[in-house]
């Protein structure tokens, strides 16, 4: 069975043709994507035993996608099949200073309709040595924030590592909950936490006055705020925080900073993405390069910055997945990001 697993949902993604606007033209890219999905596939890519725990209906649409990860890899096994229809999201590309935009179609997924006792986690957990999950599926439904609680419980009974990206999404907060009220609790199983500074503030209500607006950053309110999550939860050995300078839709900056409990506040090097090709799925890549990094070196200056080189690479990639090698990785992290023709 898998080592490195992933529990969520994944999604049918329809995107408008190259930049377009919703339906001005009759036509939608369909591929498959999702937060937790994206993590598995890139840990399969990187060479590690990956595999995605979910529900899916038991219809074409379903068999297609469970098809999509074990093309990458990915063990599937632990994939539910209930319930009646995949998710959704449709995603418009901004470009310059117009936003991309997401719209969610996830209500009634098989994965929002689940709840505890659906999973088999001894079983699930048999031979795992990591557990990732994400603020994201809490936030579909009551019995998606149980389940993820009971997953996450579960997983450190078994003595599993647990990483959690505190994905905030405000779109999907719809059913009388709000984020930090299911995310301070889940977090509590949390060994590795990984976010941006709008998770850290909106997911877990912790703030250093860092305006998420301006695209202006400044690296000693991280440094705070890094200890102030390790100090609020005492049984998270790791945070990391992805720091990104959004100048337009196709213009940003990115690097990261990282903090391990008892260790040094470590920053990343800074890539100027200057032609982004696609960012969703960004913070996925450099979740699921993290965790390859955590076990890939012993120096966790090393760590990161494989996750932000991993990152700043998926940019350049259409589509959720991350479809890179850890040599393609290894290769910007030494410092060779010309972009020259390879013969």
């Amino acid at each position: 069975m898998a080592e490195f697993l992933s529990f969520g949902e994944i999604m049918l993604r329809l995107k408008t043709p190259g930049h377009e606007r919703f339906f001005q033209s009759p036509s939608f890219e369909a591929t498959f994507g999702g937060g937790e999905a994206n993590v598995a596939v890139a840990l399969s890519n990187y060479g590690m035993s990956a595999g995605f725990v979910s529900a899916l209906p038991d219809n074409d649409i379903g068999e297609a996608a469970i098809r999509e990860l074990r093309s990458f890899g990915v063990d599937t096994a632990h994939v539910r099949r209930s319930g009646d229809r995949v998710g959704i999201y449709y995603l418009e590309s901004g470009a310059n200073q117009r936003p991309s935009k997401v719209v969610y179609d996830r209500a009634a997924s098989s994965i929002c309709e689940c709840g505890p006792g659906d999973f088999d986690w001894d079983t699930v957990f048999d031979g795992a040595k990591w557990l990732h999950i994400t603020g994201i599926t809490p936030a579909l439904s009551q019995s998606a924030a149980d389940l993820s609680l009971e997953c996450v419980k579960a997983a450190k009974a078994a003595g599993v590592t647990v990483s959690c990206d505190f994905n905030f999404r405000g779109k999907l907060w719809k059913y009388g909950k709000t984020a930090p009220e299911v995310m301070t609790e889940l977090v509590k199983y949390v060994d590795v936490g990984i976010a941006n500074e709008e998770d850290c503030q909106k997911s877990l209500d912790i703030s250093v006055d860092v305006d998420v607006e301006t695209g202006e950053l400044d690296t000693a309110k991280y440094e705070a705020l890094s200890e102030k999550v390790l100090d609020i939860y005492p049984d998270m050995s790791v945070i990391a925080i992805t720091l990104r300078e959004s100048h337009s839709a196709d213009r940003n900056g990115w690097s990261a900073c990282l903090r391990e409990r008892g260790g040094d506040f470590k920053l990343s090097r800074h890539y100027e993405m200057t032609d982004i090709v696609d960012r969703v799925g960004g913070g996925d890549s450099f979740a699921s390069a993290l965790i390859c990094g955590l076990n890939r070196y012993d120096d966790r200056q090393q760590s990161l910055e494989f996750a932000v080189a991993a990152s700043c690479l998926k940019h350049s990639i259409l589509g959720d997945f991350n479809r890179v090698s850890v040599s393609e990785v290894e290769k910007l992290m030494s410092g060779d990001g010309s972009g020259r023709v390879q013969r």
